[in-house]
């Protein structure tokens, strides 16, 4: 599977959840100390981050470092945008037309495999968005249900591995399913009734669009039903850029934990950010989705960006067992720890 086939559709536990804003606040202040923009000082660095997809609530923890100073205050000069084509970000990122950009752990490894060189510097999203979803109406709640029903997909061949993997999980055959390909229309197709279930929507995204319509859905997470957890936003940057501009990142890094712990902790500060940037937003959608995603943007012991080579390997391992990835692309090469530890 190449990198322009795989396209994001329509894009913790309590102690977890509890454990988040402390441990963004020590991963925020650790690396006080560092260089920082002062005025009389060097002029800013100019940096470019290209977003996956347009502004929304995801996002909003960069828009809150910018507003509140935390980039200038790293000497840093920060453009975030959306480029004309979002499916682009890791081919000008690899480039290096931009510094940095917003992706997913399935193109780096995908982008990789065709040799493009960029890496994971951080992890946004510290697990999957994906889902399976079907209407309240409908009564399906697990994969098994499925069988002899309607599965709308994209027709991408992630698709049919997340449908497989989350049936044989549940003890049921994919192959029973009437697999029908809508393209990109998956919610017209769900809610219009052409088909019983789709694949690939976000959870915190096409549920609301749902609800907000009506029409309620049943989510099926794909990693509780079989596929290995994984990153679904990271922050990438080129093989290059992180040879020769570490400290840049590092800075960078440290700036984006500050405004994602305040985004965590001050959600409507955060959407007011989201919403200055972005005014055609829709925001009721958006003030529900961040409550869904920012318990996301910790990890396990609650701490911002952080990555592990265990799931690195295993979700990498997974794609190559459904045919998705080429056997020789490395996991281990494909993100690095150093701009969040420590």
């Amino acid at each position: 599977m190449t990198l322009d086939q795989h396209r994001r559709v329509s894009r913790l536990t309590r102690r977890s959840v509890l454990a988040l804003p402390a441990a963004l606040a020590l991963a925020a202040a650790g690396c006080q100390g560092l260089p920082l923009g002062v005025a009389g000082g060097p002029a800013p660095a100019k940096v470019t981050v290209a977003l996956d997809w347009y502004p929304w609530s995801n996002h909003t923890g960069l828009y809150l470092a910018k507003d509140r100073g935390y980039y200038s205050a790293e000497g840093l000069d920060v453009t975030i945008y959306v480029p004309a084509n979002p499916e682009d970000v890791l081919k000008l990122v690899g480039s290096g037309k931009d510094t940095v950009g917003i992706s997913y752990q399935t193109d780096v490894l995908f982008a990789r495999a065709e040799g493009v060189p960029v890496v994971s510097i951080a992890a946004l999203v510290q697990q999957p968005l994906n889902s399976i979803m079907a209407l309240k109406t409908s009564g399906i709640t697990r994969p098994k249900q499925l069988e002899g029903r309607k599965v709308g997909t994209a027709g991408l061949p992630s698709d049919d591995a997340f449908l497989t993997t989350m049936m044989e999980s549940d003890g049921a055959d994919a192959k029973k399913c009437e697999v029908i390909g809508v393209g990109y229309d998956l919610m017209p197709a769900l809610l219009g009734g052409k088909v019983d279930a789709i694949v690939g929507g976000y959870w915190v995204h096409e549920s609301i669009v749902a609800d907000l319509k009506g029409q309620p859905v049943n989510v099926m997470k794909v990693q509780d039903w079989g596929v290995p957890p994984y990153y679904e936003l990271v922050l990438v940057a080129s093989e290059a850029t992180i040879g020769s501009q570490a400290d840049l990142l590092r800075r960078l890094v440290r700036a984006t934990a500050k405004g994602y712990l305040d985004a965590h902790n001050d959600r409507r500060a955060a959407l007011e950010s989201l919403y200055k940037a972005a005014p055609e937003t829709d925001h009721e959608l958006e003030t529900r989705g961040i409550e869904l995603l920012a318990p996301l943007w910790g990890d396990a012991g609650g701490a911002f960006g952080g990555q592990t080579a265990e799931r690195w390997r295993a979700y990498a391992d997974w794609l190559k067992s459904k045919g998705l990835l080429k056997p020789d692309v490395d996991p281990m090469q494909a993100f690095t720890t150093r701009f969040t530890s420590g």
